[in-house]
């Protein structure tokens, strides 16, 4: 009879364990297994080609798998926006942020139709994994010049139709397009 009684006390607390830490779960999930791998992070990276100093928005930024890996390539005078609609996952970066000194990093709750970035702009608009969440991508990724600094740099049709041109297209990830796209002048 005690063990009867103890198994749903067990689970009770196993279920208050997952809703306390659903920001946790959404990010494992982010992460994906063995991401590092398929992905290449670094790789697509250095093929961004960012400098120190850039502002950098991470469009769709999730659990932040890629905002601190962007936020140490722009370095200390540079700049991160860590972008979502998820309110738990805009908290858990800057908690991240806080609890590792990371400086560069700003989270930004967006609207659906609206990343709300810094008026002055920014150099590069990246995102991954995200671009099916954008509803009307066309009218979403048009309104977006209008955060890009005139240098900046940032799938094929629908961009173009948006006012972007594909600069380069690399094939180095296995399960993944990488494309780049700059504003059309």
């Amino acid at each position: 009879m005690a063990k009867s009684s103890r198994r749903p006390i067990q689970l009770f607390l196993l279920v208050i364990s997952l809703v306390a830490g659903c920001a946790q779960l959404k990010q494992c999930a982010y992460r994906g297994i063995n991401r590092d791998q398929w992905q290449q992070p670094e790789k697509v990276i250095a093929a961004l080609q960012i400098r120190p100093g850039d502002r950098v928005a991470d469009l769709g930024s999730g659990g932040g798998y890629f905002t601190f890996k962007l936020a140490a390539s722009v370095g200390p005078t540079g700049k991160v926006y860590a972008v979502d609609v998820d309110r738990e996952m805009v908290d858990l970066i800057e908690k991240q942020a806080q609890r590792d000194g990371v400086k560069n990093v700003e989270t930004i709750l967006a609207k659906a139709d609206d990343p709300l970035l810094p008026k002055d702009g920014v150099d590069l608009i990246f995102t991954s994994n995200t671009y099916h969440h954008f509803d009307d991508r066309i009218a979403y990724f048009t309104s977006l010049r209008k955060y890009l600094t005139p240098r900046s740099e940032f799938i094929k049709r629908e961009m173009e139709q948006a006012g972007y041109t594909l600069r380069q297209e690399f094939d180095f990830l296995d399960r993944q397009s990488f494309i780049v796209f700059t504003a059309a002048k």
